[in-house]
């Protein structure tokens, strides 16, 4: 009787949810077509010309950025390094894209639940059209205008192949660190996620093995659309992977992409969340204090068995038996970063 009554109220719930999407997707597009001061607007897309009129609206074929990957694997440098350029604008976390994609997941993976929204004629096409609208809808207001548009939330790459098919001009970057390191950040800083036993470092590393996995598979399949970044390449050498990303983008070379941190809360600059953990690493210049954080914290064994726990490592091009690791030598412009950084008594110690 228990179980009947779980399996009812869960039921219930995926209807609500369901209408809900619905109606918000719904809405999304009439607002996309009603307003024109959010269908249309200046720098974006599509929106004023150089001549000063006014092209169509935002729709599918905007060419979008996400930006994803395991939490504390560098996705807020990323989308600082890309807001800090004159035509992009990320802005903070959304939260909600990640948890929509989630439960739309939930229903194509539930054979019967399916079969319930087929016969009720929410069909895919209708639920592709009214998720693609309520995202447009978040993306798009949720900041300031710009003729590139993109979206930062970590785990939305794990729908990628689910965003590369509702959006077929998006591109997308996934960020790719040290399972090692991103998991000894996650728990020294105590960034809970779902699942995650922040006690264990094996639990941890496991889940990470199966998170990186599933999107790194992903980004492959999505041939030509999405790039993987190597985090520890990026702050090594910033310029030459900022310069191969925005050409990868078709976005046009600017300097300020080096230099974040000097347009942190101005205005058409980078604007920083006060919740996000990130937020004080992200304020400091590219540097290279945070890459080696991990060595010394993770129990011996393990470090023993992480081929084994972890063998996305070797995948990805991480030795899984380094401690330390060589991720490589920095660029003169990082190395004096990271020495005036040390220097400073107000630096903070990253991970």
């Amino acid at each position: 009787m228990i179980g009947k009554l779980k399996h009812n109220l869960l039921l219930g719930c995926l209807a609500i949810s369901s209408i809900s999407v619905l109606y918000l997707g719904r809405h999304a597009m009439e607002c996309s077509h009603r307003s024109p001061d959010h269908a249309r607007w200046p720098g974006a897309p599509g929106g004023r010309n150089a001549s000063g009129g006014m092209g169509e609206a935002y729709n599918k074929d905007m060419p979008l950025i996400f930006i994803g990957g395991f939490p504390r694997s560098g996705t807020t440098l990323m989308r600082a390094m890309l807001d800090a350029h004159p035509a992009v604008r990320c802005g903070e976390e959304t939260r909600v894209i990640p948890r929509v994609l989630a439960m739309k997941q939930t229903w194509s993976r539930s054979g019967r639940e399916k079969m319930r929204l087929d016969e009720a004629g929410v069909t895919d096409d209708v639920l592709d059209s009214a998720m693609r609208a309520f995202l447009l809808e978040i993306i798009v207001r949720h900041g300031e205008p710009a003729p590139f548009l993109c979206n930062k939330d970590p785990f939305a790459l794990k729908s990628l192949s689910y965003l590369a098919k509702l959006f077929p001009r998006a591109k997308f970057v996934l960020m790719i660190r040290d399972g090692r390191a991103s998991v000894h950040s996650m728990i020294s800083r105590k960034v809970t996620i779902a699942g995650f036993d922040l006690g264990s470092y094996r639990d941890c590393l496991s889940k990470w093995n199966r998170a990186i996995e599933s999107m790194y598979e992903q980004c492959l399949d999505a041939t030509g659309r999405c790039l993987p970044v190597r985090y520890e390449l990026l702050v090594l050498h910033p310029e030459q992977w900022m310069r191969r990303l925005l050409q990868f983008l078709d976005v046009p070379w600017d300097e300020a992409v080096l230099h974040h941190e000097d347009l942190i809360g101005k205005a058409g600059g980078v604007s920083l969340s006060k919740v996000e953990r990130s937020t004080d690493q992200v304020i400091r210049p590219v540097n290279v204090d945070a890459l080696s954080k991990w060595v010394g914290h993770i129990p011996e064994d393990v470090l023993n068995d992480m081929p084994l726990i972890a063998p996305m490592l070797a995948r990805l091009g991480y030795d899984p038996l380094a401690n330390p690791p060589n991720y490589g030598k920095p660029d003169a412009r990082v190395l004096g970063n990271s020495r005036r950084l040390q220097s400073s008594p107000e630096t903070t110690n990253p991970s």
